[in-house]
């Protein structure tokens, strides 16, 4: 009896396509892997300049306060300073909102069709 060879024709395709279907996921799954490490890259650096805009702040207060010739003068100094930091955590707020909606966007973006939460 004849026996149909697995190593005929007809697997060669089939393992090319595989080999062909294994290609196209590793390079989505590096796609999104780069476009979520620079998503994380750029969060990186606005968080590394609000740093530094809050030691601005307080440097700036220690400047004001060893300047100030009465307490009201020191505590409008520090009122100006706690209100302006107020303003500022707000706006952190907004970011890592837009931070989080956008990294999440990227991940949603990649899922192949027919993943839950997928755009396609």
């Amino acid at each position: 009896m004849a026996q149909q060879s697995a190593d005929g024709p007809a697997a060669g395709a089939g393992a090319e396509s595989f080999l062909k279907l294994g290609r196209e996921q590793t390079e989505a799954t590096f796609k999104i892997q780069k476009d979520v490490l620079e998503a994380y890259e750029e969060a990186s650096r606005a968080w590394l300049a609000r740093v530094q805009s809050e030691v601005e702040l307080w440097s700036q207060l220690a400047a004001k306060l060893a300047t100030t010739r009465s307490v009201p003068e020191a505590l409008s100094a520090y009122q100006e300073s706690v209100a302006q930091r107020m303003q500022m955590a707000a706006e952190d707020g907004k970011r890592m909102s837009d931070e989080c909606r956008e990294i999440m966007g990227k991940i949603a973006g990649s899922l192949p069709k027919g993943w839950p939460g997928s755009s396609t």
